[in-house]
């Protein structure tokens, strides 16, 4: 049965979880996969590293899944337990739920998630829409979170007008508007063949969340006390690091910045970037 909610297709949908299953193949670290069962639905996660490491959970943004950390996570595997967790109502192996993002229900979803793991205290990393579960959390639980890994965050400041309509414009044109669309994701940076399938399928495919990330207060960025790294591209389309960074070193005393040159809003082998903020 198609999940309505999340794909065009059957068949859409089916492309996608084939991808994913390929994708996994190429998983740099050997892993095991569980089901977490939330309040928000059952949550899909990748397990990698030795179990007794300090908790590292990673998580990936919208219209994506945990297979964008396949190439990373032998890296992260050195230092850490590493949990890759699919987003609820997103494109992965996870609940087709699309819980209220102006409410408690990210930061009770994740909360479920690192209860059911047996997790008291974790590493937090994420990209984009995970950079901001993972910040509604940490404002939430700051008890619960060691280190904050955030890149290319919405919640800081407001996206980019300008990225919205030049996406609707390049929608319009097929499937060649949508794979120029997928390289300005990336900046500067060249894409692979096979890297820019995934997302065109991906895309042709997924049904994305429509709204706009609500901006978190001063009062709760106020409370994010661990460390935190902030890792953006210089040439971000949906976001501008210089004004992320500029209220993160307002509001939190322990800040790390680290701009990529070139790099867009979607990056390609995160790893070297935050490794040693993780002590890699």
């Amino acid at each position: 049965m198609t999940n309505a909610v999340l794909y065009k297709s059957a068949a859409a949908e089916q492309a996608v979880m084939t991808t994913y299953d390929a994708a996994l193949q190429n998983w740099s670290a050997p892993f095991t996969t569980q089901i977490i069962p939330t309040r928000y639905g059952s949550t899909f996660v990748i397990a990698s590293g030795d179990e007794a490491a300090p908790p590292l959970i990673l998580l990936h943004g919208a219209g994506g899944n945990s297979t964008i950390w396949a190439g990373d996570i032998g890296q992260f595997c050195h230092r850490f337990r590493v949990y890759a967790v699919d987003l609820v109502g997103e494109a992965g192996k996870s609940a087709p739920t699309r819980p209220e993002w102006d409410s408690p229900a990210f930061a009770e979803w994740l909360d479920d998630v690192l209860t059911g793991l047996q997790l008291q205290q974790a590493v937090l990393a994420g990209v984009s829409q995970g950079a901001w579960t993972a910040l509604k959390f940490a404002v939430t639980f700051p008890q619960r979170v060691n280190k904050l890994v955030l890149i290319a965050p919405g919640g800081i400041v407001p996206d980019r007008l300008s990225f919205a309509v030049k996406a609707i414009l390049l929608m319009m044109f097929g499937q060649k508007g949508i794979r120029r669309l997928v390289q300005e994701l990336f900046g500067e940076v060249r894409v692979p063949e096979d890297v820019a399938a995934i997302v065109v399928k991906i895309t042709n495919a997924f049904k994305p969340r429509m709204g706009v990330l609500p901006l978190f207060s001063d009062a709760e960025l106020q409370a994010l006390t661990m460390p935190i790294l902030l890792v953006g591209g210089t040439k971000d389309i949906m976001r501008d690091i210089d004004k992320i960074a500029a209220r993160l070193n307002r509001l939190v005393p322990d800040l790390t910045v680290k701009q990529i040159p070139g790099a867009g809003h979607a990056m390609l082998e995160t790893a070297p970037h935050i490794a040693d903020f993780l002590g890699l």
